[in-house]
């Protein structure tokens, strides 16, 4: 029986769709609310995407490009169900019609006519929501566990080193990854940081300055990783302040602190916005100020200790309470020598580097509604010069504007770039 699927497979291009079904599942959505997974583009033999429907003998079926499909099913054909990741039908469940829900993913294979809807369905391979959920958590959890982030400071393709910082100011630490052969790696699209969006590429692409999250086994230290899974991009970052705004285009105006050149900016409904409570930015102010100082251990200790007053008020992400204390402990230290960074570098492997980015991903969503004229803003945007689209944006951030523009593109690169898992923690 499986010998007889592999060569069907061959010879149509089911398996191949298969793959895509089983694989793209894996992988949790960004988005705190879990989102659809991708899927190829339809075509005359399949469908692959969502259930949104179930009528008498009928499915609707969505596409994550928003294709909407009506699948008229007969009685009689197969239908079957198989675990999220899992690549071989042999193991693959048979099923009734009756078992099918909304929200399941589904592959459809179709019946050459008609080729308009309703399309006739020959065969259907589903995978129950609940499953893909669950998967989609323990994924997540994985990422939160074991994922690191930062921007790319070097690239050797190699041997197959990259080298990362991560963190900003006083939390700033450089990370080695090492790849191999059958590391997997992904490439954002140049407008988004949609995980679902990204597209294999080879680790020749990856660019100093590009943005970057990655999965895998920790040192002690929490210093190098051997990754089992890459996803970097390439943004612009941009800090300024809001001289415009457009409701009805959905637009605002700022002035570039860097290049002191205005900028338009769109902002979609995809668009990441958040708003740092006061408090939150003048902690965080204190913690990449202090960073600056290098060579000031007195400094360097205040900023630690800022760091463990954020994982204390604000959390480490990790559903532990009592890290903020141990923060705070190591804060105190900073300037010491004993805890350099205070943030991340601690005896668990590194377990309290997603503070930022956690504390950063625990902040107020907002809308473009709720920004005026004169607001500062630090935002993630695709390439551009006068005219880009936001990714992300964070309000509130005047107390930041005082830090360099490489530590304020560090303190973005924490939060924006989001992973395998939602909003996954570095």
């Amino acid at each position: 029986m499986k010998s007889k699927f592999k060569k069907f497979s061959t010879r149509r291009g089911f398996g191949k769709a298969l793959l895509v079904l089983s694989a793209v599942v894996v992988i949790p959505a960004v988005r705190p609310v879990v989102a659809q997974a991708p899927v190829p583009a339809v075509n005359a033999n399949r469908v692959v995407g969502t259930v949104t429907a179930i009528g008498t003998g009928l499915l609707t079926v969505k596409t994550d490009a928003g294709v909407e499909r009506k699948v008229t099913v007969p009685e009689g054909i197969k239908l079957q169900r198989i675990a999220p990741g899992e690549k071989d039908l042999s193991k693959a469940a048979t099923i009734q019609f009756a078992d099918l829900a909304v929200g399941d993913r589904v592959l459809v294979r179709l019946a050459p006519e008609p080729t308009s809807d309703p399309v006739t369905a020959i065969s259907i391979v589903a995978i129950p929501q609940a499953d893909l959920a669950q998967k989609q958590q323990k994924d997540r959890e994985e990422w939160q566990r074991n994922g690191v982030g930062g921007l790319v400071k070097s690239v050797d393709a190699g041997t197959g080193l990259v080298v990362i910082t991560s963190g900003a100011g006083a939390t700033q630490k450089t990370i080695t990854l090492h790849t191999t052969p059958a590391t997997i790696l992904r490439r954002y699209a140049p407008d988004s940081v949609d995980f679902n969006q990204a597209k294999p590429a080879p680790l020749e692409v990856i660019q100093v300055g590009d943005q970057l999250r990655a999965r895998g086994t920790k040192s002690a230290d929490g210093l190098d990783v051997a990754a089992v899974e890459v996803v970097s991009g390439s943004f612009r970052n941009i800090s300024g302040t809001i001289s415009s705004i457009n409701q009805a285009n959905s637009t605002l105006t700022l002035k570039d602190l860097v290049t002191k050149q205005n900028v338009t900016v769109h902002v979609g409904q995809d668009a990441q916005m958040r708003k740092l409570p006061e408090t939150m930015a003048k902690i965080l102010a204190s913690i990449t100020q202090a960073g600056t100082k290098a060579g000031d251990s007195g400094t360097a200790g205040a900023g630690a200790n800022a760091a463990g007053q954020a994982r204390a008020q604000y959390g480490a992400g990790n559903g532990q309470p009592a890290g903020g204390q141990a923060g705070g402990q190591a804060g105190a230290q900073g300037g010491n020598g004993r805890t350099p960074g205070g943030m991340g570098a601690d005896a668990g492997g590194g377990r309290r580097g997603g503070d930022l980015q956690s504390m950063l991903s625990r902040a107020p969503a907002i809308h473009l509604s709720d920004l005026q004229k004169g607001d500062a803003v630090m935002l993630v945007s695709t390439q551009g010069t006068a005219e880009v689209t936001a990714v992300t944006l964070l309000a509130g951030v005047e107390p930041l504007l005082q830090a360099p523009a490489s530590t304020q593109n560090m303190l973005l690169s924490n939060w924006s770039m989001s992973s395998g898992g939602a909003e996954a923690a570095q």
